[in-house]
């Protein structure tokens, strides 16, 4: 994997080993950021189910101002951290060892170990990839983030999730959880990528 454009342009990226990770193939992150070049420069990330971390890093390279990851798998954590320590942003970037439904559902607090949120942590954009078959945790994520963690997401947050192409077995999401509501669908291949917010004035054609 390589970083595509923005200050690591070129450079290349590790990936975990194995079929447990599906990395965001290079093809689908240059679309992703197609889409989100007005509204990246500057911005708070977040990338949930980060595997090795090549979207986040992909934003951090384009503009953002902070990325938070968080990931359980030990395998792909060690991944992430060498790409981060590669790279040498550590101080851009949040790690969070932990499971995306535990830590979406962590209540709100001050000082906070690394695997905890804290109330200063809000996000412009996220991006959630998890395994294309896990219906339930695109169901949990996304009806979290439309819900109860919806005080994560600041004013006009766009909510991103890679899933399975239409041309795949099934459509597994929704037109709506909670409060968010899709705002666009584009389809690349076996993958696609559907946008999520509270209005949809708020997505760029």
């Amino acid at each position: 994997m390589r970083i595509i454009a923005g200050q690591f342009r070129s450079r290349t990226l590790v990936a975990p080993a194995g079929l447990g990770t599906r990395p965001t193939s290079d093809r689908l992150r240059e679309t992703l950021f197609n889409v989100l070049a007005p509204r990246i420069q500057g911005a708070a990330f977040l990338d949930l189910f980060a595997g090795s971390g090549a979207v986040g890093i992909e934003a951090l390279s384009r503009g953002a101002a902070s990325v938070a990851f968080v990931e359980r798998a030990p395998a792909a954590l060690a991944v992430l951290r060498a790409n981060l320590a590669k790279l040498g942003v550590n101080d851009a970037c949040k790690v969070h060892p932990v499971g995306v439904g535990g830590w979406l559902r962590k209540p709100e607090k001050g000082p906070a170990t690394s695997s905890e949120r804290t109330r200063s942590q809000t996000f412009d954009l996220v991006f959630l990839d998890p395994p294309y078959d896990a219906a339930e945790d695109y169901a949990i994520t996304l009806g979290l983030l439309g819900g109860a963690a919806g005080g994560l997401l600041n004013t006009g947050a766009l909510i991103i999730a890679e899933h399975r192409g239409k041309g795949g077995s099934k459509e597994t999401l929704e037109e709506r959880y909670g409060a968010l509501e899709r705002t666009r669908l584009l389809v690349q291949g076996d993958a696609a990528l559907s946008f999520y917010a509270s209005s949809a004035t708020d997505l760029p054609e």
